[in-house]
């Protein structure tokens, strides 16, 4: 956590700021531009920790440990405290999100009475599929592990995040619903599913600071789309050049850059959803710094 955090960044200080994310290929291409220091911030020094999201999740619940973090938002509402959201550096589902898989044909209907595996329970991928249907039996399982445990047949089927979501039909494994689809269908809505999260502890002045320095490196990486990309198929599990390309480009876009007005709108609506059919305890309050 930053030492430095009540004091106002001066020419002769630098305060340092904790960023937290996942170890993905589209969030390292979203953070490209602060972490190799091409985009600085005068006064400023960006150190990086990279984890799942689910560890990131409950670590904001619990001490509010990095001053930056990314976040699933079915977790937001238990954070809100401590934290608010940046109205940049969004994860969305336009057409396409969080999925179940199988090893054999199934239907969405037949997911009740099977286990299924899923990324941590308090993801938005599970949010969404508890929303579908509150009756599942699911199990964590490390997001990671899911495709592996279901070809293995230790489990019927699996909820699939990040990259899986390009490779499961690889492994012989078949589609069983697309959350994001369904969501869409349901509401008209896209399916938003995580944000970066700033302590609300700072001054307006460095909130408004720290989320400009998270859209510029965005930008960046945008506009530096070879640079950013070569950069990330470090973390691009599983992925080839064309398919990391694709997965970045689905998570990283315009709308990463700013959520827009129904994209905003698609977060109240999940998140009241959820409050409403008492899968979150803690009614959402939701803000945004811009």
């Amino acid at each position: 956590m930053s030492q430095k955090n009540n004091q106002v960044a001066g020419s002769d200080e630098i305060v340092d700021i904790s960023i937290a994310h996942s170890p993905d290929s589209d969030d390292a291409f979203m953070f490209y531009g602060l972490a190799t220091n091409k985009i600085r911030v005068p006064g400023y020094r960006f150190n990086h920790t990279l984890t799942d999201i689910e560890t990131l999740n409950h670590r904001a619940i619990n001490d509010a440990f990095y001053d930056i973090t990314a976040v699933s938002f079915h977790a937001y509402p238990y954070m809100q405290e401590h934290y608010t959201l940046m109205g940049c550096g969004g994860s969305v589902g336009e057409g396409y999100g969080p999925m179940v898989i199988s090893s054999k044909d199934r239907l969405p209907g037949d997911l009740e009475g099977i286990r299924v595996a899923v990324p941590g329970t308090l993801t938005t991928a599970m949010l969404a599929l508890k929303i579908f249907n509150p009756k599942i039996d699911t199990v964590v399982v490390p997001f990671d592990q899911i495709i592996p445990e279901v070809l293995a047949g230790n489990f019927e089927a699996g909820l699939i995040i990040h990259e899986g979501q390009l490779t499961y039909a690889h492994n012989g494994l078949k589609k069983v619903i697309d959350l994001a689809v369904w969501w869409q269908e349901q509401t008209g809505m896209i399916l938003p599913l995580g944000g970066n999260a700033v302590r609300r502890s700072f001054s307006p002045e460095r909130l408004k600071i720290l989320t400009a320095a998270v859209r510029d490196s965005i930008q960046h990486g945008l506009d530096n789309r070879e640079s950013a990309l070569e950069y990330a198929m470090q973390f691009a599990r599983d992925l080839d050049t064309n398919l990391a390309s694709r997965f970045v480009s689905m998570y990283v876009n315009e709308r990463t850059i700013d959520f827009g007005k129904d994209g905003r709108a698609a977060i109240h609506k999940l998140l009241e959803v959820g409050y409403e059919k008492g899968i979150i305890t803690v009614k959402p309050k939701i803000d945004f710094v811009d």
